[in-house]
């Protein structure tokens, strides 16, 4: 990788396998900064909950898009990859190496990829999110199959939001989800995906002790803080995997043993519908997180 010619890398991958870390490293040794490619750590004051690299982390390595939403305000994917662009697009000429950073598949894609984001129209949106609420995403899944098989295809049977915004695109535009959807092709800027992964009993166990920390670390608090800035009425961070069980908790639904068992075992789902999603990219080359010469095996990846 020439500094003349400086190509974006993407680190990408399920959570809990040292993405964050990785990325400091890479940037530091290619003369590059972070982008944030996490939706969750978009917001200010969701520091514990999501994991958020540190001042001291960061070992003085410039981080862009994180901490530029309120909790009140909802992530845009159309808006991140309005400034992700910007972004990567400004680094460059600067001569920096843009390291797009996170575990958010939908956000690194739009990024990377030709994808396009049709109106919404909020009784539309609000209708089928109530049926969302009423029958589960299965059946609306089963629903999309039948009008646009290729989109179910592509989109989980437990993913009742992105269910939900095809099934909004199909009905106010007439046209099927799927030709929206990017064709596979060469990510843009030329970008080198890598991909972090471990076996699935050790991230399980990395979960776990990650979510026991972040307990013991003071998530209850930050809950708290962050309710009184208005985390109820954030249609996204309110869901966010953590807080969303420490508000139920702090609501009385169960006590905050149970949230961090609840946060623990909505984490390891999640990590295992994000290798599901990453995987279907054949432009990622994976490594072992676990690999005590990791920074190294990439770098040489990245400069052959």
């Amino acid at each position: 990788m020439s500094r003349a010619e400086p190509r974006p890398v993407a680190v990408v991958g399920p959570t809990a396998t040292g993405k964050s870390e990785l990325g400091v490293e890479l940037a530091l040794r290619l003369g590059g900064e972070v982008v944030n490619a996490d939706a969750m750590q978009l917001y200010r004051g969701m520091d514990i909950g999501t994991a958020k690299i540190s001042e001291v982390e960061r070992q003085g390595v410039p981080h862009h898009l994180i901490d530029v939403l309120e909790v009140t305000e909802t992530a845009s994917v159309a808006a991140y990859q309005r400034d992700a662009r910007a972004t990567i697009e400004r680094l460059l000429a600067a001569g920096r190496v843009p390291v797009l950073v996170g575990g958010s598949g939908l956000y690194v894609q739009a990024v990377l990829d030709d994808l396009r984001f049709p109106g919404t129209d909020p009784a539309v949106r609000a209708r089928l999110e109530d049926e969302l609420a009423r029958v589960g995403p299965v059946t609306l899944h089963r629903r999309l199959a039948d009008v646009d098989p290729v989109a179910a295809t592509a989109i989980l049977p437990g993913n009742g939001r992105r269910i939900v915004r095809a099934l909004e695109v199909i009905e106010i535009t007439g046209r099927p989800f799927s030709a929206t959807m990017p064709r596979p092709g060469p990510a843009h800027y030329g970008t080198v995906l890598v991909g972090l992964d471990r076996p699935a009993d050790d991230l399980d166990a990395r979960v776990d002790a990650r979510v026991e920390r972040m307990f013991a670390a003071g998530l209850v608090d930050e809950v708290r803080g962050l309710e009184a800035r208005g985390l109820r009425e954030g249609r996204t961070a309110s869901r966010a995997l953590g807080y969303q069980q420490v508000l139920a908790a702090l609501d009385g639904r169960y006590d905050l043993a149970t949230a961090a068992a609840e946060t623990a075992r909505a984490t390891r789902r999640f990590v295992r519908r994000q290798r599901s999603w990453f995987r279907r990219d054949r432009r990622i080359t994976w490594f072992d997180a676990g690999r005590h010469d990791l920074v190294h095996a990439v770098c040489r990846h990245l400069t052959p």
